[in-house]
């Protein structure tokens, strides 16, 4: 696995019907940490996601990996920077878990070499991530029989086969029940690549998370280490919802206390 570089985002704005979807947004992920994108539903998450993946290109304003200006990059360039890990991946296709993942390796073959054509390194990266995303002894099943969280499982090996040198994910614990949240999250961790985790579990983005930058209505609202970010007063701001943040009792890590809905001043 290759090292993680810095993603920097500078006065990014993406539009659609001539409306901003997201707005002059500003953020530095460092190498090798792990950044929990936060907000309500709405907010711009998975559209901001889509910017630092290439998949949608900014209004004004840019991505640069590195050095490099990644919308500026060929696709095929692109991919072997960036992994994205989407919120729900589906194909009609009848892949086995094996072949979604080897198409992980297509951004690094010359030419126009198929999905069939594995060489040796091809071979061992791609047993290497079924093994880390502990799918390898569905390797032989079909997609279609699989369940949501062995989707996702299969999804972050065919990223990690990339090597790419930043992740992304998009709430990628939705169907994953809590044990394989934590044991997916924990995984992604040990990879040490600069990740950006688009995440609605506030408690899993204490946890897991060296960085947050909250979003509310497209624009980006606080960004920075998760104890100073993550705040009663923000909870209360941006999701309506009272809560306590505390020091938990086994980590250093801030842990969140739900307290209820936010009651209005004179109510």
């Amino acid at each position: 696995m290759r090292e993680g570089v810095r993603l920097e985002v500078r006065g990014a704005t993406w539009r659609a019907a001539g409306r901003d979807i997201v707005a002059d947004i500003d953020l530095v992920c460092e190498p090798g940490t792990v950044t929990g994108l936060l907000g309500p539903n709405g907010s711009g998450k998975t559209t901001l996601i889509n910017l630092l993946a290439g998949q949608a290109r900014p209004a004004s304003g840019g991505v640069w990996v590195g050095a490099r200006d990644l919308h500026g990059l060929p696709s095929r360039e692109r991919a072997r920077l960036v992994g994205l890990v989407e919120q729900q991946a589906s194909t009609t296709l009848d892949l086995t878990v094996r072949e979604v993942v080897e198409l992980g390796r297509i951004p690094h073959r010359r030419g126009r070499l198929s999905v069939l054509d594995q060489s040796p390194e091809d071979t061992a990266v791609v047993d290497d991530a079924l093994r880390f995303a502990d799918v390898l002894e569905l390797a032989d099943r079909s997609w279609q029989t699989l369940s949501g969280g062995e989707r996702q499982r299969t999804q972050l090996a065919r990223a990690v086969a990339q090597r790419p040198a930043v992740l992304l994910l998009d709430e990628p614990t939705n169907h994953l029940d809590l044990g394989h949240q934590l044991d997916f999250l924990t995984r992604v961790r040990g990879l040490g690549l600069t990740t950006v985790a688009a995440l609605h579990d506030l408690e899993l983005a204490a946890a897991y998370c060296d960085r947050v930058a909250v979003l509310d209505a497209g624009r980006l609202v606080a960004a920075g280490p998760v104890h100073e970010v993550l705040t009663s007063a923000l909870i209360a701001d941006v999701y309506g919802v009272e809560a306590t943040v505390e020091p938990h009792p086994l980590h250093d890590r801030p842990h969140v206390r739900w307290n209820g809905p936010r009651q209005e001043v004179g109510a």
